[in-house]
């Protein structure tokens, strides 16, 4: 199948910045995870030798699925000691691979996929993890776009979470019975410390939402940080695309390990 070996047919055009990380000294390649009583397809990543169970990171999809940029984030992170898993969350509902443009694939597939069932899969993720060579007690968790905002909302979810990061996730939006919450609605219920990274030219995102979840969190007492970076917009971490910004995406993936390190994962 060509789509699991590119990138998402509704991202394009793609960009010259691509990274692609080798799988040298790392074991990579495509599982299945039992959920809800379905096998639900997932990539995986992890170092080749490991001294006893790993830290575990769970990455959560943009809205184009586990897609060649998905694969590679799970690299990188094996690369640097985890074990990384990205589950395809849409898999009940559809391919995001069957759409070519953004309205269309939000509109027919993702809008579709609700929050409580996201949720639960991820717990199962967790669970396959520790039965695969993690350790439960270094669970993490880092997504994109659309996975930043249920990275938010996971981290309210799941009481054995220990770290989550938020790559430009919506803090605010419409209630609907697929998404009955938001981050700002659920920044007293953090079991976790989280890390947002946003952008300040992000047009989908404005910057009076992040000051919106900003206040929310300090009322709360949230052990939260919200990174804005002035000038990256929207994916900016998404180097196959034009918004790609490079100093921005370094910087972000850095402040990701040390979080994650401080709150238990690899040492950095």
């Amino acid at each position: 199948m060509t789509q699991k070996t590119n990138f998402a047919p509704a991202a394009a055009p793609h960009a010259s910045t691509i990274v692609s990380t080798s799988e040298e000294a790392i074991v990579a390649g495509e599982t299945s995870i039992p959920s809800q009583g379905e096998n639900m397809p997932a990539f995986h990543a992890r170092p080749e030798s490991a001294d006893g169970p790993l830290p575990i990171v769970i990455v959560v999809q943009e809205i184009f699925g586990v897609h060649e940029h998905i694969r590679d984030l799970c690299r990188r992170l094996a690369k640097e000691g985890y074990l990384a898993v990205a589950p395809e969350l849409y898999f009940r509902q559809g391919d995001p691979n069957d759409y070519s443009d953004i309205p269309t694939l939000f509109s027919n597939l993702v809008s579709k996929v609700p929050d409580a069932q996201v949720l639960a899969d991820l717990d199962h993720v967790a669970s396959w993890a520790a039965r695969n060579g993690g350790d439960p007690h270094r669970l993490m968790v880092t997504g994109f776009c659309w996975g930043g905002r249920i990275s938010w909302l996971y981290a309210a979810h799941n009481p054995q979470l220990k770290a989550a990061v938020a790559w430009y996730g919506k803090l605010v939006g419409e209630k609907t019975l697929n998404s009955p919450e938001h981050p700002v609605d659920i920044a007293t219920d953090l079991n976790a410390p989280v890390l947002g990274l946003y952008g300040g030219q992000d047009t989908g995102i404005p910057l009076d939402t992040v000051e919106t979840m900003r206040h929310a969190l300090r009322a709360a007492n949230a052990k939260a940080e919200i990174v804005v970076y002035p000038d990256a917009g929207h994916a900016f971490n998404a180097d196959y695309r034009p918004s790609y910004h490079e100093e921005s995406a370094k910087d972000g993936w850095q402040r990701m390990l040390a979080w994650f390190s401080q709150y238990g994962g690899k040492k950095a």
